[in-house]
């Protein structure tokens, strides 16, 4: 009787968890330590602050045992938030300019004066990282843009499937050019009911964070899903709720931190009132307290911290623990056609994300 020789089947290689290794104690401190000396130089840390965040979390991300790495400096942001700063201050003098000389005229130059901050601004959100054009991303968006006003958002899904696929055909990994595979139409099917109660979240103030948390957890989904470098695929398993408990978390402490705000301000007034004398009946009435400094000085500083206090909660939530949810959702699939990837072009800077930046639109 011949033997035959049985050949094992030939298994598809796993997909790769994604992992995050990042403490979250450590990052407290990064922020809340960057917060400080946010205070203390009026907000310049912020640029090398973002730096640090994003080194921390980039560096804590692991794909197949590879830790990522950010190569950006807080002054290439710095830079690029000045340049932008040089092009948005002479157009905001010239829109005073023309408010001085009529009002009508002012009314009139409002609505080129949004065009050019939204082409501007998605000019920047492109950033100088990939290959193509900024100016024909941000002439894409402002069609796609006139289209968003015109279906009342109802073309939203096919409108960042389309953005998307411009970027990403532009972006490469190594000599990896990328893709995108998502559609407007599959985005549309996993969150059209959100957006049939969008205009009631509008209304009804508590649910606003869920219909905001699940659009939010199945663009994530849709997005990271349709993500291609060359053979390299994304997958993303978020679930709807993913995201909620992060965003009511936040709110929360926003509610904590302006009750601890108010009775801070309770009692400055009450000092204050006390070290000049002044009856607390009388102290209280609006001509006598708005004209006193010190109160002033004490409550814009207190202000101040409250802002910084927010800041730290958004970046530890949304930022850092939702940074650590979206990746646990993820997997990539066939990591092996990266493995012998070759440089391409220059190392990406972070001058053009300090260029959104000046628009207030950089993102992680």
């Amino acid at each position: 009787m011949n033997q035959m020789n049985l050949v094992p089947p030939h298994l598809p290689p796993m997909p790769a968890p994604v992992l995050f290794s990042g403490n979250r104690g450590e990052f407290f401190r990064l922020v809340t330590r960057g917060a400080g000396l946010e205070l203390i130089t009026v907000g310049f840390y912020r640029f090398w602050l973002a730096t640090d965040i994003r080194r921390h979390l980039w560096s804590n991300t692991h794909i197949d045992g590879d830790a990522a790495e950010y190569t950006g400096r807080g002054r290439e942001l710095l830079i690029g938030f000045l340049i932008a700063l040089a092009i948005i201050v002479p157009v905001y003098l010239a829109y005073f300019l023309a408010g001085l000389e009529a009002e009508r005229i002012r009314a009139f130059a409002s609505i080129p004066l949004l065009a050019f901050f939204y082409l501007f601004g998605q000019f920047a959100i492109y950033r100088f990282w990939m290959s193509g054009s900024g100016w024909a991303y941000a002439a894409r968006a402002a069609l796609w843009g006139l289209l968003m006003i015109l279906t009342l958002g109802l073309i939203l899904p096919w409108r960042e499937a389309a953005l998307e696929r411009y970027k990403m055909r532009h972006s490469y990994y190594g000599d990896l050019q990328g893709s995108f595979a998502g559609r407007g139409w599959e985005f549309f099917k996993r969150g059209w009911w959100l957006w049939l109660l969008a205009p009631i979240a509008l209304y009804v103030s508590p649910l606003a964070p869920f219909v905001y948390a699940a659009f939010k957890a199945v663009e994530w989904r849709w997005w990271l899903s349709g993500i291609r470098f060359g053979g390299v695929r994304l997958e993303s398993t978020m679930g709807r709720g993913a995201l909620i408990g992060l965003y009511w978390k936040v709110i929360g402490w926003v509610l904590l931190l302006a009750v601890v705000f108010a009775a801070y301000l309770g009692l400055c007034a009450v000092l204050v009132a006390s070290m000049s004398g002044t009856p607390l009946d009388q102290f209280f009435t609006p001509q006598v307290f708005l004209k006193s400094i010190p109160l002033l000085v004490l409550a814009g500083l207190g202000y101040l911290l409250f802002a910084l206090a927010i800041n730290v909660a958004m970046r530890v939530y949304l930022l850092r623990d939702l940074w650590v949810r979206v990746l646990a959702s993820t997997t990539v699939h066939n990591i092996e056609a990266a493995a012998n990837v070759s440089a391409r072009g220059e190392l990406a800077n972070a001058l053009g994300e300090g260029f959104a930046d000046g628009l207030d639109v950089a993102g992680f």
